[in-house]
């Protein structure tokens, strides 16, 4: 790789970047947003300084779980049950609606805090999680031999990730995910295709990952990954029609099929500056619903070409696995800041190559990873701007990994 064509402002960028610099960073950006959270919940009660219910999101899964030990889980996707259970844990009415919008076998995962107060459940929950998150991040740190010299700065960037801040003041679910894509990419680097694909098809709790997944998988010829993803998701969705039943069943795909019965016009106006997929990036950006529908429809093509270009070259597992979460990422038309945890991976995995093959690599690429750490904190200016930078890297991040000259037409052996 000639580096000498690199363009000078990247040189700069990247020589500004030192260890040291990025380290004092992180700890800046740490205290900032951990600062803020802990003024925000230091008030008493349900409520924090704002007035938002704490660990908001985690209500949902409470109440869910709560339902199915009464044995009253025909009412899982009943909005009125939701509704009337949120206000017995507020204590009034209440103008916040958040509906239960996951499969029925993942209520069973929360049955066990549902003796205990909302605020306490979801405590337990938010520790549980980010045991999870950094039990991913060591795991994930561990698999890469040329991040091993930085524990200190890989530790703190992993506190400072902007993602995780709304994943904890939210109390949501996205650690799983994060998770199952871990354990996937763990058993990939193995030679496990199977439980690699096991691993990914337990991202049926959170299906829109997998609108962009099996589709890779298949053009690719990962049959053997391809079919431990089937049998996961399929055996799942089984064992919640066993579970619970043909009615339940119906009414989550109803859910799941028709999301104008709960997203409510508020919501619609809000949620794009707080989505980073190719979706939202378009919605904000065009004020035409059809033109950005069909852009969406076409970018995902293109993101799909490439996840599949480089799953189908001799890229090593660490490049191909961050293709396909990028892909997953940039496809998901419903996929929020805090599900953006699953980023992990790709900046660990994708950092160790370029340290590693500095020769193929491009300077661009560290400076792209190093926007899309950052750049998801500043996705609510899109609502001036109506332009999602997060989303523009992570294309970037794609598209320069299905140039790389490994990333070629050379066809490697079917997975």
């Amino acid at each position: 790789m000639n580096h000498a064509a690199t363009p000078s402002w990247i040189d700069f960028f990247l020589q500004s970047l030192t260890p040291r610099r990025l380290r004092a960073q992180a700890i800046v950006l740490a205290l900032c947003l951990w600062g803020v959270c802990a003024v925000d919940f230091a008030t008493p009660g349900l409520f924090d300084r704002a007035g938002n219910i704490k660990f908001q999101d985690f209500l949902p899964f409470y109440i869910s779980a709560k339902q199915i030990s009464q044995h009253r889980a025909n009412e899982l996707y009943d909005q009125q049950s939701q509704t009337k259970e949120l206000e017995q844990i507020v204590g009034n009415t209440t103008t916040v609606r958040i509906p239960y919008l996951y499969g029925p076998q993942v209520g069973l995962l929360f049955v066990p805090l549902a003796s205990l107060s909302f605020s306490a459940a979801a405590k337990i929950w938010v520790v549980l999680s980010l045991l999870i998150y950094f039990a991913c991040v060591y795991a994930l740190w561990r698999s890469c031999p040329n991040l091993h010299p930085y524990p200190q700065l890989i530790a703190l960037a992993a506190v400072a990730f902007p993602p995780l801040f709304h994943f904890f003041v939210r109390g949501q679910f996205s650690s799983v995910p994060l998770a199952c894509f871990t354990l996937a990419f763990l058993a990939l680097r193995t030679k496990r295709m199977w439980l690699s694909g096991i691993a990914l098809g337990l991202l049926i709790a959170k299906p829109q990952f997998l609108l962009a997944i099996p589709l890779i998988l298949l053009l690719a010829q990962a049959w053997k990954i391809l079919a431990g993803l089937v049998l996961s998701s399929a055996a799942q969705l089984a064992f919640a029609r066993l579970c619970f039943g043909a009615d339940v069943t119906r009414a989550y795909l109803n859910v799941l099929l028709h999301p104008s019965h709960w997203i409510t016009t508020a919501e619609l106006s809000q949620a794009p500056i707080q989505m980073h997929s190719l979706r939202s990036f378009w919605t904000l950006l065009l004020p035409w619903p059809t033109a950005a529908l069909v852009l969406y429809i076409l970018t995902s093509l293109a993101a799909l070409a490439a996840a599949i270009l480089i799953w189908r070259s001799s890229s090593p597992s660490s490049v191909k696995f961050s293709a396909l979460i990028l892909a997953a990422i940039l496809i998901n038309p419903h996929l929020f800041v805090y599900d953006l945890l699953v980023l992990i991976p790709v900046l660990l995995l994708t950092l160790n190559w370029t340290l590693e093959n500095d020769e193929h690599s491009t300077p661009a690429l560290k400076v792209l990873l190093y926007l899309a750490f950052i750049l998801p904190l500043f996705g609510p200016i899109s609502r001036w701007t109506h332009l999602q930078l997060s989303v523009i890297a992570f294309a970037a991040i794609l598209w320069t990994l299905a140039r790389l000259p490994l990333a070629s037409k050379q066809q490697a052996l079917p997975l």
